[in-house]
């Protein structure tokens, strides 16, 4: 028994070593196929980095959101890492029965902490296993995160890693027995009951389940090992080795998620000029291989637990993109190529093929076929990522929110949108209505620039405008800018007039542009028009810099001492895509300004008591978190503080608000394209909000406000015609911006006995 235990282990264990060395060696070489990223971008500041680290793995801070879920894997990956040392002892063990590690063997904490961690890690997988299996039948289609997962990998590595656990408590029991622990010690405390049960066998019974245990549990490992190691698209597995660089390499170092700004075009890992873009530059990713290392990362570290795929607003509407199963196509796509890439395959722009046939002769058949899969492409052209996957995305950011480990999916939706548009002209055709209107407006509704300040006349009150009124900023505290949709869309003007207001009311001197803005590029960007986005946002940057007080000289330049701005570079925006891009974006062209949104200004004022709301707006209100306002920018409490602090307003959360938020469906360009598959986004989010019976719903977005006021309109309209479709729709429920709100609370209503305003109403308590 005992030789054969030690040769079936020893046999195992090389084998499984030898080809865990070779799949690292594959690793290195695979990541080594990806485009360079920009120098420092990804290895700035390491200490702040491995901090990230250790604080995302040792609080498990995103897979703790899940409740049960997060407890239980932190046991089992905590005993992943830390229960290694009892595979040394069953090594012992094949050779000597009683064998304890040296040193720490025997040590009373370390015999509690393996008695602990080992019985948690058998309870945490269970829990996860059971969770695993009652989801899908449960949770049928769409409707479970599994769905598309590969769970046959799921179920191996589950049940190995309820195998191995099993396997050291029962080995504690026997080592208990061959020790004649006769007595509860502390040392034992979990596996005591086996101690007694074992008790009473006869020494040589013991040794041989001593060598049958350690050889199971032995065994096991390098199963599991050899598996693993021969499957290098088995993320189940391997995420729990990758997801540590994958953390350590993201792109904030302090662990901010990759959201917020887009990052620049990159070819070869340096930013592309398009002022004169070189010869070999590649736009966009259209072959797996031009994604970067990190991507290729990306990929590889999918665990595939669905949580991305459960908060998407596309998978939850009946379309075709589910983040997870996008991940999972292009890790599978980039192995399965791999071989024919590392015998020096790959196509030129030209679709030549940069290696001879001598050189491709020992790839495996079933490589070069993915080799020729276009990576955009219908299922009749086998592509790997259908086109309608691509521009299901909202870019709303609850996949990246809600990754454990830390997939950058936003950035590799656009990086591929970006070759789509910019190299094969494939994009929804309403979008090039869209790009026209920018290339020749400067605004998506190619209205002209001199509507931008027809809002204006709309005000009882003189708007200072930047070049007219004013020289420049200088003579203000803040610069509004009003954004394309708040100058020139009838109900976001209804906020742009609300907000202006209000500082009016407070006294905060502000001006606007004069009309010479452009769109920021927001929606350009985000559909993958790159250099449209920065022909904008360099206007603009240009725009404001004058704005703000700084000079140029004869060559067009800025001036060493007009970049010591005469005023802070303060800006306020209603709009939250104007404030991503004006804050986050626009340092890559040069712009550095303090961008900050309209509910925190108010917000301060309120706090500040420039603005106390004191006539009561009566109502249920529910608030929708804005994408761009909320994940992107982390802004949740303002418009929730300005809400409580109007009297009469009793708010209520809808199921799916802050981080997991649902979308409205205007995000990554979708404003300007229509909705052909599945339940519309903005009809999926209103039916959640009607739910609620509100009278009021509320938001701080104006793409929002567009969106939600379209699908309340049109089920008020299906009310009235009979349809069910309206069933749940109030006929008074409003939607509206919280500066309305807070607006129509700030106005004392008129006195009804002549023209004196009445006396303040006392301000309330806020709302609970």
């Amino acid at each position: 028994m005992q030789l054969a235990a030690i040769i079936v282990s020893l046999v195992l264990t090389v084998v499984g070593v030898a080809l865990l060395a070779r799949a690292i060696g594959q690793f290195v070489r695979y990541f080594r196929l990806g485009q360079p990223v920009p120098a420092g971008t990804r290895t700035d500041n390491p200490y702040q980095r491995s901090v990230t680290l250790v604080k995302e793995f040792l609080g498990h801070t995103r897979m703790n959101r899940w409740g049960i879920v997060g407890i239980a894997h932190w046991f089992v990956a905590v005993g992943f890492l830390t229960l290694p040392p009892t595979l040394a002892q069953a090594f012992g063990q094949l050779f000597q029965a009683d064998w304890v590690l040296p040193v720490i063997g025997g040590f009373l904490p370390f015999e509690m902490y393996i008695e602990f961690i080992g019985v948690m890690t058998v309870l945490g997988i269970a829990v996860l296993i059971v969770i695993r299996l009652l989801s899908l039948p449960s949770r049928p289609g769409r409707k479970s995160r599994f769905t598309g997962s590969k769970s046959g990998q799921a179920y191996f590595v589950e049940y190995v890693i309820l195998t191995i656990g099993l396997a050291i408590y029962v080995l504690r029991g026997l080592e208990g027995a061959l020790h004649h622990v006769d007595a509860y010690e502390p040392a034992y405390f979990a596996s005591y009951p086996l101690v007694l049960a074992f008790d009473g066998l006869s020494v040589g019974t013991l040794q041989n389940l001593v060598y049958l245990v350690a050889t199971i549990k032995i065994g096991t490992s390098f199963v599991w090992m050899i598996v693993v190691s021969l499957t290098l698209n088995m993320g189940v597995a391997w995420h729990r080795f990758l997801a540590f660089p994958n953390i350590w390499f993201k792109r904030e170092a302090d662990g901010g998620t990759a959201l917020g700004a887009l990052q620049p075009m990159t070819s070869g890992g340096k930013p592309i000029d398009f002022t004169d873009p070189g010869d070999d530059d590649v736009f966009g990713v259209s072959q797996v291989e031009q994604f970067s290392w990190k991507g290729l990362l990306d990929f590889s570290t999918c665990t595939e637990c669905g949580r991305c795929q459960s908060q998407c607003p596309a998978w939850n509407t009946g379309k075709p993109l589910s983040p997870k199963l996008l991940i999972m196509s292009l890790r599978d796509h980039a192995h399965a190529k791999a071989p024919y890439l590392l015998a020096g395959g790959g196509k030129t722009m030209e679709g030549e093929e940069k290696a001879s046939e001598e050189q491709l002769a020992g790839v495996p058949a079933a490589a070069l076929a993915e080799a020729e899969r276009p990576l955009i492409g219908t299922l009749e052209e086998n592509g790997v990522i259908d086109p309608d996957v691509l521009w299901s995305c909202t870019t709303c950011g609850a996949c990246v929110e809600q990754c454990p480990v830390d997939i950058e999916h936003v950035d590799h939706i656009v990086d591929m949108r970006r070759y789509q548009v910019m190299i094969e002209s494939a994009f929804p055709s309403e979008a090039g209505t869209m790009l026209k209107n920018l290339e020749k407006k400067g605004n998506p509704w190619g209205l002209a620039k001199k509507q931008r300040l027809e809002w204006t006349k709309e005000v009882d009150f003189e708007v200072p405008v930047v070049g007219k009124d004013i020289e420049d900023l200088s003579e203000v505290e803040y610069l509004y800018w009003v954004g394309c949709a708040g100058a020139l869309e009838d109900r976001a003007k209804k906020t742009t007039k609300a907000f202006a207001e209000l500082l009016h009311i407070a006294g905060v001197k502000f001006a606007i542009m004069g009309g010479d803005e452009k769109c920021t590029g927001d929606s350009a960007r985000r559909l993958g028009n790159e250099p449209l986005f920065q022909e904008l946002g360099m206007e603009n940057v240009s725009a404001l810099n004058m704005a703000f007080g700084e000079e140029m000289d004869d060559e067009g330049n800025f001036t060493e001492e007009s970049k010591k701005p005469r005023s802070a570079k303060k800006i306020v925006a209603t709009c939250p895509h104007c404030l991503n891009t004006l804050g986050n974006e626009y340092p890559q062209l040069g712009g550095d300004y303090e961008v900050i949104h309209h509910t925190q200004l108010l917000q301060h004022l309120v706090d500040e008591g420039m603005l106390i709301p004191v006539t009561p707006v009566e109502g249920l209100i529910t608030y929708h978190d804005p994408c761009y306002l909320g994940r992107h920018n982390k802004i949740y409490t303002p418009p929730r503080e300005i809400i409580g602090k109007v009297p009469g307003l009793r708010n209520e959360e809808m199921h799916r608000h802050k981080e997991r938020g649902f979308c409205c469906g205007a995000g990554g360009a979708r404003m300007w394209m229509e909705e052909r598959i599945g339940k519309r986004i903005n009809n999926e989010r209103v039916d959640e909000a009607l739910a609620l019976n509100p009278d009021i719903v509320s938001t701080a977005c104006p793409f929002c406000l567009v969106m939600l006021t379209d699908s309340v309109n049109g089920k008020k309209a299906a009310a009235e015609s009979g349809s069910a479709a309206g069933a749940q729709a109030k006929e008074s429920v409003q939607v509206v911006d919280v500066a309305q709100l807070l607006l129509e609370s700030v106005k004392t209503p008129a006195d009804p006995a002549g023209d004196e305003e009445s006396e303040p109403a006392p301000e309330p308590e806020p709302v609970k």
